[in-house]
């Protein structure tokens, strides 16, 4: 992640005043301590990763910047599989950055999880500009191209795209 993209976050967070954020995509913990220096002290960051290996990584790395153990809420396992088990407008912001040909399923699980006028983040839209290459493209494009279209014309979402890192596509969920 992009120092650029991370400070988006940080703002999104802040601009949110999340308490809750949900980030499909734990990885080694960059985006979560962005995410988490942005939130209010009392917020809770719950993380989902397929790989109980990175969830690790990022623990020891939220714990390194200062972070109690309490901030952050591990939960590994598949998103698609997980995310149904979450509540309900419980979350300020989700963040996507897992499997981009999963992209519209996490569309639809954000809409179900976001509080009326929280945000839904997801990273590298771009695909490192392949979205906007008129040459024949790989699915995981194809699928980001769609997102971006749904995001556009959704009609529950006022969508934004920020060109920082390789592109962050946000929405902030209508009342």
């Amino acid at each position: 992640m992009s120092p650029g993209t991370g400070a988006a976050l940080r703002l999104l967070a802040a601009t949110a005043d999340a308490k809750a954020v949900a980030e499909i995509g734990t990885g080694t913990g960059v985006s979560g301590i962005y995410l988490l220096d942005g939130m209010r002290p009392d917020g809770v960051l719950t993380t989902v990763d397929p790989e109980p290996e990175w969830q690790q990584f990022a623990r020891e790395a939220f714990r390194a910047a200062g972070y109690a153990a309490n901030r952050a809420r591990f939960i590994p396992g598949n998103a698609l599989d997980v995310l149904p088990r979450l509540a309900d407008g419980g979350y300020d912001i989700v963040f996507c950055d897992g499997d981009r040909l999963e992209y519209m399923d996490y569309l639809a699980e954000s809409l179900r999880l976001l509080k009326p006028g929280g945000i839904v983040v997801f990273e590298g839209v771009f695909a490192d500009g392949r979205t906007v290459d008129s040459a024949a493209q790989p699915p995981e494009v194809l699928r980001l191209r769609e997102l971006l279209r749904e995001v556009r014309e959704s009609h529950r979402l006022v969508p934004t795209l920020l060109p920082v890192g390789d592109g962050l596509l946000c929405g902030v969920r209508r009342g």
